[in-house]
């Protein structure tokens, strides 16, 4: 499978948003619509879609099913699939995301605090659970509505040893920022011999150029395609894009 370029998009109270320190703030690109974005990244090639419930991140409640199982099903017209996250840490979570109809599920950095639970869901859930890494320097810090702040060295050490598939690296200072990605960590997480996703500060084709170059499978792009004019088209002509 080639290189994936995976647009994001981020959902509060049913709108497009964008995640802040402060919290997320609602979008009017594509009408503040989620699945006119989608409809937008689709019809310029996306085989992925990234979709993260931000009220679930920093509220602890899902309240934008409806809008993830909408996108779903217009993804489904283009054979394109989806991956969600919203800070996952709870194995009811994670279940009711794969029940409306994500094709995989990103578990937030606060899952890292619980090992057996990455281990069971690595273990059951194979390729369908993506192991979510924020990290800030080497420490590894959520974003979510549950604090952790661990160390990136001994967190890939324990992983190591586990069953999980793939990971998404993020680097939290970036997101957002168009200010490239902060490539510091990646050496280690591919050391662990799995495909690792890169987010985080991507702003134009140079910035995924830059990513695809470092042997990792894929990259987020979110406020570069929605606010800042990223060619998504030119963008995923980089590398094949296929679902796997």
């Amino acid at each position: 499978m080639g290189f994936q370029v995976i647009p994001s998009i981020d959902i509060a109270a049913g709108r497009l948003a964008r995640f802040t320190p402060q919290g997320p703030i609602t979008l009017g690109d594509f009408g503040g619509d989620p699945v006119t974005a989608a409809e937008s990244f689709l019809s310029s090639g996306a085989r992925w879609l990234h979709l993260v419930d931000m009220d679930l991140a920093f509220t602890g409640t899902a309240l934008n099913v409806d809008t993830v199982m909408a996108v779903r099903r217009v993804a489904l017209f283009s054979a394109a699939k989806i991956q969600t996250g919203g800070a996952l840490a709870h194995r009811d979570d994670v279940d009711h995301l794969l029940d409306v109809g994500a094709d995989r599920v990103v578990l937030g950095s606060a899952a890292l605090a619980d090992h057996d639970l990455v281990d069971r869901l690595s273990a059951s859930l194979g390729d369908r659970v993506v192991v979510g890494l924020e990290v800030d320097g080497d420490r590894v810090r959520s974003r979510g509505r549950v604090q952790v702040d661990l160390s990136l060295g001994e967190t890939l050490a324990w992983l190591a040893d586990t069953p999980c598939a793939r990971f998404l690296l993020t680097a939290v200072r970036r997101v957002g920022s168009l200010g490239g990605p902060d490539l510091s960590a990646l050496d280690a997480v591919l050391g662990l011999g799995r495909p690792v996703i890169v987010a985080g500060g991507i702003a134009d084709l140079d910035d995924v150029r830059a990513v695809r170059a470092t042997g990792a499978e894929g990259v987020v792009v979110g406020r570069a395609a929605i606010e800042a004019g990223l060619d998504l088209a030119a963008a995923i002509a980089l590398g094949p894009n296929e679902p796997e």
